[in-house]
């Protein structure tokens, strides 16, 4: 464990490959979007979630690299594979299962799993009210997303068309990076449809579903889809090459 500008964070090592995680205080947040925020959409009806207990979560997307020593070269199922530090993608639910499950043998006092979805969002926000973590507006050297389709009237900008390296873009106020874009990122919930007006505590989700929940946007997708608030649901069978997921503790 250390400490730097952001708080808290514990490394994981293994054969060589280093994943940081943050730790993520509790706390009390509005999840979902005010109706007024340009593209909400109705499956993101503004609630108050308790979150009553901190938990680790990873800074970053799981690397080709993390996943390579874990589960094997043979088996990346990655589209873009130039450097092993972009982010593990091409991948669905199930078999992000497979891999904590790895993980957990190698080190059962992690109990290593996906983070729900009001974690993801109470994280990706870091204290903020605004549409992304960076303020009311965002632009591609902050977040990697399709630029030709901006977000509430910004300009258009670039496009890269495919992931970067994770930890290239700036980090969210928390230390946490491309929460914001780059890929999707697997949540463990199954997907509701609308959330309740009432404000809950430490909330999982349905008991169960068809689709399990995706958050973040992805560098494929526009600029109001990347929102702190936007929800995606995608068979957790399904592979896209622009899901990937990021890891919690406890």
């Amino acid at each position: 464990c250390g400490q730097d500008r952001f708080g808290l964070y514990m490394d994981l090592n293994y054969q060589g490959i280093r994943q940081r995680f943050r730790w993520i205080i509790p706390g009390i947040f509005l999840m979902g979007s005010k109706k007024s925020e340009p593209e909400s959409s109705d499956n993101e009806t503004q609630h108050q979630v308790t979150l009553s207990h901190g938990f680790w979560l990873a800074d970053s997307a799981c690397t080709q690299a993390l996943w390579i020593v874990v589960m094997g070269k043979e088996n990346n199922p990655s589209r873009f594979q130039d450097t092993a530090n972009l982010p593990v993608e091409n991948i669905s639910w199930n078999q992000v299962q497979q891999f904590i499950t790895q993980l957990n043998k190698l080190y059962p006092e992690l109990f290593v799993r996906l983070p729900t979805e009001a974690q993801w969002e109470y994280a990706c926000r870091a204290s903020t009210t605004t549409p992304f973590c960076f303020g009311e507006n965002i632009t591609p050297e902050q977040v990697n997303y399709n630029g030709n389709y901006p977000y509430g009237g910004g300009e258009k900008g670039l496009y890269r068309g495919r992931t970067v390296p994770v930890k290239s873009l700036p980090p969210n106020p928390w230390g946490l990076y491309e929460m914001h874009g780059n890929v999707w990122e697997w949540c463990t919930d199954w997907y509701e449809e609308k959330y309740s007006t009432r404000a809950v505590t430490d909330p999982v989700g349905p008991a169960d579903g068809t689709f399990r929940v995706l958050r973040g946007g992805s560098w494929n997708f526009n600029g109001g889809e990347v929102r702190s608030a936007y929800r995606f649901r995608r068979g957790p069978v399904n592979r896209l090459i622009d899901i990937g997921f990021r890891l919690t503790l406890g």
